[in-house]
């Protein structure tokens, strides 16, 4: 029996530090979904079907991919039925902070009552552990150079964006 995880997030844009968590995820699971999550409680910059581009695109920039990476989006009802439709018995989150750990942990016990589906938390290599998209939208927003932060297509698709 294969294993399956879902790293969701709204990608809002796809970081390095998602890119790495993704990566990880990747070696430690057979097959893992990438699911880019609608969240009302904020105001999305990159319409839903452009970010499940830019993570085809990042993915490949940093040969990350094949039959083991899904990428996909879920707008409508709970991440957890998106897991139990794919098979998966974990949802992988990157975690920088206590305020992660905070926000995510009742997150975790809900889904795990839900769908019985378990939640790892990988932390980020330190290099990418103060970037938040957010921060990436702010930077780009203000003419500042991305780059560190996000992969080359990002950098390039949010300059062509606020020019």
């Amino acid at each position: 029996m294969s294993s399956v995880a879902v790293v969701p997030g709204s990608f809002d844009p796809i970081t390095l530090g998602h890119i790495d968590v993704i990566e990880r995820a990747a070696k430690i699971f057979d097959e893992v979904h990438v699911v880019v999550v609608h969240n009302p409680d904020k105001h999305a910059l990159i319409p839903i079907a452009h970010r499940v581009a830019l993570i085809e695109k990042s993915l490949e920039e940093r040969g990350i991919h094949g039959a083991r990476i899904v990428i996909n989006s879920w707008s409508v009802g709970l991440l957890v039925d998106y897991c139990t439709d794919v098979g998966a018995t974990a949802i992988v989150k990157g975690i920088r902070s206590q305020i992660d750990v905070a926000y995510e942990t009742p997150m975790a016990i809900v889904n795990r009552n839900l769908a019985g589906v378990e939640t790892i938390f990988l932390l980020p290599d330190p290099a990418h552990a103060h970037v938040s998209s957010s921060l990436v939208r702010q930077v780009s927003a203000l003419g500042g150079d991305v780059a560190p932060y996000v992969p080359a297509v990002v950098a390039d698709f949010l300059k062509h964006t606020t020019d």
